[in-house]
């Protein structure tokens, strides 16, 4: 079964999920953290996106992101394409570095935008990349450090997270304390994917519900009820929709630049496009660029005698405007007189094509004609 496109439209809040190829460690040493940590800050500082959370594995990475006028897709390719091609350079290998496409996630705010923050910044502790929690304020490759304030990231969105536990001072505890408040719930399956059938416990709960009095609307690419399915859903087709057909496009054009409509062709009756080209003698197709009657055309090949060089080199016939033997090929290069043949061992000169002659004696065609 193919797999769905990915939805996309402005000012959409996104988990980004990205992996190594294989499961393999895309992220070797800290340079290489630094260099992603440094794209992912410039298409932020640019307006590409704003990014709330984010966490650095070894073998993949978190992003929840939200998308201004530019496309997720657009950002993502600048992003990684730059990261894998510069990993490759330093560590001296080839081919793919990430396994298929990234996975993203339309996340509805209210409800989950909390929740990913905390999921995505515990991702270092389940993982084991750090013992404790203490170690994981000082860890600099996740968001969570930028949100207390050990290691400043100015283009991280840390205010907008803070805001919703109180002022300042009093949210880095509020927050602290909320994301050791997680620790305990381990992996959430219902935050790693999308759709009505992970946010609320599995098909047998959506079963349950579609048989009731209330129609409920899943999609495994959103994260969030079936009403915000179906806003997102109608948001994307109003986006990708065409604005403007292009007949009219094309009839404006033509009276601005003072043509008929019908000179542009474009596949109406009786245009000049639309006529049946001639069959071609050789396929049997149409094709206009080979013309009907008789193969090969008269002008075809004509001789166009070219200066005899010396050595006795015949005149060269030319097919269809080109050369059909490489002018020079059978010149032959003066030697040295120290190293030229007596008289009697030399081989005899070749007749020369007498003047006017239609035809070559390396010719098999009727006619004269040269093709092979």
């Amino acid at each position: 079964m193919p797999r769905q496109p990915r939805l996309d439209a402005p000012d959409a809040l996104h988990h980004v999920m990205v992996r190594g190829l294989e499961r393999r460690v895309i992220f070797r040493d800290d340079r290489d953290r630094a260099d992603f940590v440094a794209r992912l800050a410039a298409l932020a500082e640019g307006g590409a996106w704003t990014v709330y959370a984010w966490a650095v594995l070894p073998n993949h990475a978190h992003l929840l992101v939200r998308t201004g006028t530019r496309p997720l897709a657009r950002s993502m390719r600048s992003l990684l394409t730059g990261y894998a091609g510069a990993f490759n350079r330093r560590h001296q290998r080839v081919g793919h570095l990430f396994q298929n496409r990234y996975k993203s996630v339309v996340v509805e705010e209210d409800p989950y935008l909390l929740e990913l923050v905390r999921y995505l910044h515990l991702n270092p502790l389940r993982a084991q990349v750090v013992p404790d929690l203490r170690k994981l304020d000082r860890y600099p490759w996740t968001g969570h450090s930028a949100l207390l304030g050990t290691v400043p990231r100015p283009w991280q969105a840390t205010q907008t997270v803070l805001g919703y536990f109180g002022p300042r001072r009093r949210a880095w505890h509020a927050y602290r304390a909320f994301v050791a408040d997680g620790i305990p719930r381990g992996r959430r399956p219902d935050l790693q994917g999308g759709g009505l059938l992970r946010s609320l416990g599995g098909w047998a709960v959506v079963q349950r519900l579609r048989r009731g009095r209330e129609a409920y609307l899943g999609d495994e690419r959103v994260l969030g009820s079936s009403e915000f399915v179906e806003a997102l859903r109608r948001t994307v087709a109003a986006a990708e929709a065409p604005r403007r057909a292009l007949e009219p496009l094309v009839v404006r054009v033509c009276r601005h630049v003072g043509l008929p409509r019908e000179a542009l062709g474009g596949g109406a009756a009786g245009t000049p496009s639309s006529r049946p080209a001639p069959a071609s003698p050789i396929s049997g197709s149409r094709s206009s660029a080979i013309p009907a009657g008789p193969w090969p055309p008269s002008s075809a090949c004509s001789p166009r005698p070219f200066p005899r060089p010396p050595g006795g080199a015949r005149s060269k016939r030319t097919c269809g405007g080109g050369s059909w033997r490489r002018p020079g090929r059978n010149v032959r290069t003066q030697r040295p007189p120290d190293q030229q043949r007596p008289p009697d061992q030399r081989p005899p000169d070749r007749p020369a094509t007498p003047t006017g002659s239609t035809a070559t004696p390396s010719c098999r065609n009727a006619g004269g004609c040269c093709l092979r």
